[in-house]
């Protein structure tokens, strides 16, 4: 009975051991916007599942948000720094920077270093404040112009347009033959300005867009007023889908894949989900507006998303290893799939690269000039004015003076 007592004991103790062991586990939180219907969902779960492999002594819980109200959230929560998660999701240039200067971020410098030799310095640029490094880039993306070269044969073009004119001449085509030329949704604004920026950027120029976004420069250019004009001159002659006002980005893409529209201009994340539809598809870039101040191979885009640690974190040099361990391989996985070009070297076989993604990459490596996109390159506050009169060009509320009449005043 004593041995079979002692036995039942050291069992007890054992389990007991055990059960302490697993309760010890570091808890790490994160907030994303890799929803089920993102194109990098799939990296992200990916990237998870072997973090969550190599670190047994982790658990790692993690949630993901429309794109668009997680950037209410996000913005919401550095009001309360305590609700904030120990690794979220942010984009690079001032939106990362206003949550830096707010004292709401852990400065990644020295857990950096072990992967300063996958990670060059220059893709932390935009992620970098006052010589501190405070975000793990993933991949890079750009503003593309994805065609249906399906569509486009039923109208005589086998390439697509590259001059403005041309790609005018090739609308009137699509709509003369009732094909609706373009699709965008107007239900999320940062879509809009996947319009509207490259065509001011193709009418000023990168550099003088750079230093509006910067806040370095006046929205008062009459340039930026023929810019607008010029888009909503299109949305008037019907060159987009009217339903588009009421849709939001996800239908609209699966309106664009399904042939309902000849062309798509927004990230080069879509590249995978496009590349492996049914059809025909090029990926090109707007046209220039005016050839003295812009070239074709200027670009909207860079290295923007990104995991950054809350200064808040119980845990944040854990965190911080983990943000970059899942950036390397958020990136990965996202590159192969398709939803962006590599931010970190790749060491592996990238023989399997999507061709739209290779084409984006040759448009980026023969590029000319980058401006960020404007709502991340922008801080908080003009941003959310700016995309507001972008909203009402897209609903033909105000005109080109009228837009840029209301950002000077309210800006500048």
């Amino acid at each position: 009975m004593k041995k079979l007592l002692a036995l039942v004991v050291a069992v007890v103790m054992l389990l007991s051991v055990s059960s302490a062991f697993a309760e010890e586990k570091t808890v790490l939180t994160m907030w994303c916007i890799a929803t089920e219907s993102d194109a990098n969902r799939p990296a992200y779960e990916a990237a998870i599942a072997a973090f969550e492999a190599a670190h047994p002594e982790v658990e790692f819980k993690w949630e993901a948000f429309e794109n668009q109200s997680y950037k209410v959230k996000i913005k919401a929560a550095m009001a309360d720094p305590e609700s904030l998660p120990d690794i979220f999701f942010t984009w690079a240039g001032a939106f990362l920077g206003d949550f830096v200067d707010a004292g709401n971020v852990y400065c990644l410098d020295e857990a950096y270093l072990p992967f300063a030799e996958q990670l060059p310095e220059v893709m932390l640029q935009n992620a970098s404040y006052n010589g501190g490094h405070y975000g793990v880039p993933l991949t890079m993306n750009i503003v593309a112009l994805f065609a249906n070269m399906d569509l486009l044969a039923e109208v005589g073009y086998d390439t697509v347009p590259t001059t403005y004119e041309d790609l005018i001449a090739c609308c009137d085509a699509l709509v003369a033959a009732g094909i609706t030329p373009f699709g965008c949704a107007g239900s999320e604004t940062w879509c809009v300005t996947e319009y509207l920026e490259p065509i001011i950027e193709k009418t000023i120029g990168y550099e003088a867009l750079n230093e509006i976004f910067a806040g370095r420069a006046t929205w008062n250019d009459p340039a930026i007023a023929t810019a607008v004009d010029t888009f909503q001159d299109m949305i008037i002659k019907g060159y987009f889908d009217p339903n588009g006002l009421a849709l939001g980005n996800d239908q609209v893409k699966a309106n664009f894949i399904a042939g309902e529209y000849a062309f798509y201009q927004n990230g080069s994340w879509n590249c995978g989900e496009v590349d492996d539809a049914e059809g025909n598809f090029q990926v090109a870039l707007f046209p220039v507006m005016d050839a003295e101040k812009a070239t074709y191979g200027q670009v909207i885009g860079g290295p923007s998303d990104t995991l950054a640690v809350s200064a808040t974190s119980k845990n944040p040099e854990l965190a911080a290893q983990a943000a970059f361990e899942l950036g390397k391989e958020i990136c990965h996985y996202g590159y192969l799939a398709g939803s962006g070009l590599p931010a970190w070297t790749p060491d592996y076989d990238t023989s399997a690269v999507k061709q739209l993604v290779a084409d984006v990459a040759k448009i980026v490596a023969e590029a000319d000039g980058m401006v960020l996109f404007g709502d991340t390159a922008m801080s908080a506050d003009p941003a959310n004015t700016y995309l507001n009169f972008v909203s009402k060009v897209y609903g033909v509320e105000i005109d080109g003076a009228g837009f840029v009449d209301s950002l000077t005043s309210a800006l500048q």
